[in-house]
């Protein structure tokens, strides 16, 4: 069995920072795909950024100068690092992670935290 927990969301005002995190556990032989979703309230789930197994990086558009993905191999961990949030940011933050756990690719998403940006 694998599972992936974030940590990391909170309140903040706009302008300020923020820094997910995602770590992987379980039955793991490797880390395909590694990436963050959010969802606001009425919305549907969108791309916020992404990691290729190769390691190319790829970010919707409203985030791009402002965030920034990043991975520590050593420690099935993924990170979000939000700088210069807005209202517009506020959202649920889900992580997803491609996990080869030895027989078959499981696309695994987390529980979610919550992201708040207001003043």
């Amino acid at each position: 069995q694998v599972q992936v927990v974030e940590s990391g969301g909170g309140l903040v005002q706009p302008g300020g920072s923020l820094r997910l995190s995602c770590a992987a556990s379980g039955r793991i032989f490797t880390i395909n795909h590694m990436g963050w979703y959010r969802q606001a309230p009425g919305k549907q789930r969108e791309m916020v950024a992404a990691l290729s197994s190769g390691g190319t990086p790829n970010y919707a558009d409203s985030v791009k100068g402002r965030f920034t993905i990043s991975r520590d191999n050593a420690k099935n961990t993924v990170y979000l690092q939000m700088n210069s949030l807005k209202p517009e940011d506020t959202a649920v933050y889900y992580c997803n992670v491609g996990i080869n756990d030895g027989w078959s690719l499981i696309d695994t998403w987390g529980q979610g935290t919550q992201v708040t940006v207001s003043s």
